[in-house]
């Protein structure tokens, strides 16, 4: 899909807000087609790398982690 976003799992240091803002971040514009978008859509695309964020916190969470390396 995105060359630019990385896997979050299983990194040899735990993930930081950082990361999985910007992997949000990089799925919108992806999916939108927007790398900046307008003033008018930029309540939106905020919006849903906010909320991309937050599901994406919340699968790593549950995910076990692989003790295989």
């Amino acid at each position: 899909m995105c060359r630019s976003i990385k896997p979050l799992r299983n990194m040899d240091h735990p993930v930081t807000e950082q990361e999985i803002q910007e992997a949000a971040l990089q799925y919108v514009r992806k999916v939108s087609g927007y790398r900046k978008p307008s003033k008018a859509n930029e309540e939106a695309f905020q919006k849903a790398v906010n909320e991309v964020a937050e599901v994406t916190r919340k699968m790593l969470e549950m995910l076990p982690t692989s003790q295989a390396r």
